[in-house]
């Protein structure tokens, strides 16, 4: 089964176009009205003034290469099947249709179909009259021996830097010449976790779990080495080598970080912050990215592109464009932290010390630590798989500032508040605000008097208001709330706990849930398992009768 949105595979490329051409915010692109089969996107403000721009190639690369037509870069896009050059006629067309006296210059990445279906139709177009000037883009450095290095994401630079002499109204030769200097001065190197998936074909699993692949191809195509390991820091340390090495002493170079696809902005993030903190960030000097460019359909991996910079590039790289692609040229610039007056706490807790009271709080805590792994096991079949571990945290500063003899045991109410205020510190999401409410609510009302059952049932009437939540919702509140009656009708703990884990077992019964991640899921994810939170409750009663 496909795992592609698409309607019908033999219309994916056409109705991509599509929606290029109908998303653009300048509305100036069209397609050649060639029919089906030839699928040339053009600029519809050119004029033929100028040396155009073409360039292309399979699609699947998407920006790339129509994203990249408009003022400033590429006149027109040839666009093939998903990873399959176009034809000699759709090449050709592109040319005669955009191509006047002053030339065009086509910039091709090096593989052998576009190398051939590009260069034939130069060359019939030459034979035509027309004036054509080829470059190949060949910035992959990741198989050292091969003598025909392929073109990767460094090609889009080229685009940007090639469109503005075009722009500028420069002849053909000297639009070729600037090209070519940026080829000879650009080096790309890729990696990747897994290859692409490929619209109506299975996915090629040859990369392992705790894999990458040094030098995957943008088709797919297997890389140089594999690599045992996913950590960023040692894959970025062989990446930026193999980088440096191509850098001349004293020159300055620009960083791409280009996704192949399947990167999340989060990764993306990690991946430039790592670069940029290797020894090869000091050759460093200008970045475009993190973003994708030139990418290899959901391909999960990314590719590090280094340009040696000059002024005529710096200037080309900074000017604007009118193109859906392209990525603002930036100046690398060390972040300054900004001064900031920190929260103080409110409480002034001075520890002390009971016996009973320590007891207590290190068997929660405990337990709660003990349980992490199992409930993320639990929360990872109905919510986000993370609840033990967010328990597990708070119960741990917890327990620390027992440890430590920074605990207010000897005045409950404070405690309360201490721990209230610890838990909405450290416990992430909702939940470290919830137990916040809870205890603080729960200390408030051990102030004006009552009992530890009766401020804990205030705290939980507390959270139930803020949060939302209400016996039957699928919550921890299932288990808590009638254990803190049975204490309040003078039972004992182990009643408690009882009516704790009779109230759990019922959350696994419960067709739906109406707060917290679980409210997100359908009936069949829920069914049978009971609510991490719940259980977590269920636990800490059972620990607690049996002291």
């Amino acid at each position: 089964m496909s795992q592609f949105f698409m309607n019908e595979k033999g219309d994916l490329v056409n109705e991509a176009i599509e929606g290029v051409l109908l998303s653009t915010p300048w509305h100036n692109l069209s397609r050649l009205d060639l029919g089906d089969d030839i699928r040339v996107v053009v600029r519809n403000d050119w004029d033929k003034s100028k040396v155009a721009l073409i360039s292309g190639g399979g699609s699947g690369h998407e920006p790339a290469h129509a994203g990249f037509v408009g003022k400033g870069m590429l006149t027109a896009a040839v666009c093939g099947d998903i990873f399959a050059s176009p034809s000699v006629d759709a090449v050709l067309s592109a040319i005669i249709n955009v191509t006047g006296e002053a030339g065009c210059l086509l910039i091709v990445k090096n593989y052998t179909g576009d190398r051939l279906n590009f260069g034939l139709a130069a060359e019939k177009a030459k034979n035509l009259g027309y004036k054509v000037a080829l470059v190949m883009v060949q910035d992959d450095i990741a198989l050292p021996e091969n003598p025909q290095p392929r073109g990767i994401a460094g090609t889009a630079l080229i685009h940007k830097i090639a469109g503005y002499a075009a722009e500028q109204g420069e002849p053909l030769e000297q639009v070729q010449a600037l090209a070519q200097r940026a080829i000879e001065a650009t080096a790309t190197i890729g990696l990747a976790f897994a290859t692409c998936h490929v619209p109506g074909e299975a996915r090629d699993e040859r990369v392992k779990p705790g894999q990458s692949e040094l030098g995957m191809g943008i088709h797919g195509e297997p890389g140089v080495t594999t690599l045992e390991t996913q950590n960023s820091r040692e894959i970025v340390a062989i990446m930026t080598e193999k980088l440096a090495k191509t850098l001349p002493e004293q020159k300055k170079a620009l960083l791409l970080v280009n996704n192949l696809g399947g990167f999340s902005m989060l990764e993306l993030a990690v991946l430039t912050r790592e670069v940029l903190k290797s020894p090869l960030a000091a050759r460093l000097s200008h970045l475009i990215g993190p973003a994708t460019l030139v990418s290899a359909l959901d391909m999960k991996g990314f590719s590090l592109t280094t340009l040696q910079l000059e002024e005529a590039f710096i200037e080309a790289l900074a000017a604007p464009v009118e193109t859906q692609g392209w990525q603002p040229l930036q100046t690398l610039a060390a972040p300054q932290p900004m001064t900031a007056q920190k929260v103080a706490s409110q409480l002034q807790a001075r520890p002390s010390q009971n016996a009973q009271a320590a007891t207590t709080v290190n068997r929660v805590c405990q337990t709660l630590i003990d349980l992490e792994d199992e409930l993320n096991a639990l929360d990872a079949k109905v919510g986000d798989g993370d609840t033990g571990s967010t328990f597990a945290a708070g119960a741990r500063r917890v327990n620390k500032a027992l440890e430590e003899n920074q605990l207010p045991l000897a005045e409950l109410p404070t405690l309360m508040a201490v721990v209230g205020e610890q838990l909405a510190t450290v416990m992430g999401g909702s939940s470290g605000v919830l137990m916040s409410i809870l205890f603080t609510a729960a200390g408030q009302q051990l102030e004006q008097g009552g009992s530890v059952a009766q401020a804990l049932e205030h705290g939980l009437e507390r959270m139930k208001h803020y949060g939302g939540a209400q016996i039957g919702h699928r919550t921890l509140v299932d288990a808590l709330e009638p254990a803190l009656k049975a204490l309040l009708a003078g039972e004992s703990l182990a009643a408690a706990a009882a009516a704790a884990r009779q109230g759990a077992d019922s959350t696994a019964q419960m067709q739906s849930a109406k707060a917290g991640r679980s409210s997100y899921l359908n009936q069949q994810s829920l069914n049978g398992v009971k609510d991490p939170g719940a259980y977590a409750v269920e636990k800490v009663f059972a620990a607690l009768s049996q002291g």
